[in-house]
């Protein structure tokens, strides 16, 4: 996996989470921000690092995620990693 299809595996899963209201308000909830906030940090390079840890916290998070977008749930570990930190398997 590249870095880039990590960052593309981050944004979808952040479209996942903003079509989800109940997914949006816990990462609101967990930023510690407000809606103008969460779009200010859309433009820091370590936001698709917090998306996919959000995501990773909860199992049912990441095979919903998965599901949704057809990839297999353990490539959210490995563009995890590829973006730094975490274990790829």
């Amino acid at each position: 996996m590249t870095p880039n299809e990590a960052r593309d595996i981050a944004d979808a899963g952040f479209s996942h989470i903003a079509g989800n209201s109940d997914l949006i308000e816990a990462l609101l909830a967990q930023s510690g921000s407000d809606v103008a906030g969460l779009r200010a940090m859309t433009q820091r390079p370590e936001f698709a690092q917090f998306v996919l840890d959000f995501l990773l916290e909860q199992d049912q998070r990441v095979l919903d995620f998965a599901a949704d977008a057809g990839i297999r749930p353990e490539r959210v570990q490995m563009a995890r990693a590829i973006l730094g930190g975490g274990d790829p398997w």
